[in-house]
């Protein structure tokens, strides 16, 4: 055989190959930043997801080919305020999870685009990234606001919900126009020791006794990695709650609401009305439990999950 015969099918076995690894990671799966893999958080069922240019934390878990779970967190946090329910549902469910521009492992948008517009968008390119035409989404908090908000505008995309207190309604006087970020604000979000955000964090729940102690710790860490506090200012620069009623009308997928009744972030009443605007929905309200009620009471409410996914 020929050197130039050598040559051309070494060639053609390397093309082979590349395509092959393309096929099985994923398409739009980048190389992981060291930043992010030096991280202690950083998981080998993570990985790299490059979103109009975010490089953006996603962690896959459970069957490959099993209906999409797609779970996005609150302000503040990451991917790992999953844990418990994601390490249930990957039993049956491909769950997915990410963290949000600005959060976590996924760092700053070099271009600052953190309206809900433009984090409604960033969610749409996670999906087109993997190739996800349909999922079922979760969503707390700014996540959950993130995730009704994509489906109001993309009701084929989306199989059905799962909002774990919300955002939508007016709070803390933000509306159609953002508010000026209070400096105690500023501060705590970019330079606050760990005790003060394990107070802080402490008030998420309607029991603080069932915080786990190591969550603190983690949110610090992740609030301090290079510009993270940093963004989270610029988002609360920007941040919006115009009047969701007629968005909330054109959600088409089945919903389930969940709220603790002891919730200190959004009130519970604001459960009320989104089942009163979504048209179809049910509200779960557990009593004793705060504005993360997946954290605080994880085998309780996963519970109200399981039966709402398996009968939509």
């Amino acid at each position: 055989m020929d050197m130039t015969r050598i040559l051309l099918l070494t060639a053609i076995a390397l093309v082979v190959i590349a395509l092959a690894a393309w096929f099985l990671l994923g398409r739009g799966v980048q190389d992981v930043p060291a930043a992010a893999v030096d991280s202690p958080y950083w998981a080998d069922s993570d990985r790299i997801v490059e979103v109009d240019g975010v490089n953006a934390r996603v962690r896959m878990e459970g069957p490959r080919n099993a209906p999409a779970v797609v779970m996005i967190h609150g302000f503040s946090h990451s991917l790992e305020s999953w844990d418990d329910w994601a390490a249930d549902l990957s039993s049956g469910y491909r769950v997915v999870r990410l963290d949000l521009p600005g959060h976590g492992l996924t760092g700053p948008d070099p271009q600052r685009r953190y309206s809900v517009d433009e984090t409604v968008t960033f969610l749409g390119g996670v999906l087109d990234a993997l190739d996800i035409r349909r999922a079922s989404l979760v969503g707390n908090s700014l996540g959950g606001l993130v995730a009704w908000r994509y489906a109001a505008g993309h009701p084929d995309r989306v199989r059905a919900l799962v909002l774990v207190a919300p955002g939508g309604y007016s709070i803390n006087g933000v509306t159609e126009d953002p508010v000026a970020v209070p400096m105690a604000v500023n501060f705590y979000l970019t330079q606050a020791p760990q005790a003060m955000i394990g107070a802080a964090t402490s008030a998420l729940f309607g029991d603080p006794s069932r915080m786990d102690p190591g969550l603190p710790g983690r949110v610090h860490t992740m609030m301090r990695r290079d510009g993270v506090g940093e963004a989270m200012v610029q988002r609360l620069e920007v941040f919006t709650l115009p009047d969701p009623e007629a968005d909330l009308a054109r959600v088409q997928a089945p919903t389930l609401i969940l709220w603790g009744g002891r919730d200190r972030m959004i009130p519970p009443e604001h459960g009320r009305r989104f089942d009163a605007d979504i048209p179809e929905s049910t509200l779960i309200v557990h009593d004793d439990l705060g504005h993360i009620p997946h954290e605080e009471a994880p085998r309780r409410t996963i519970g109200d999950v399981r039966e709402f996914l398996e009968a939509n």
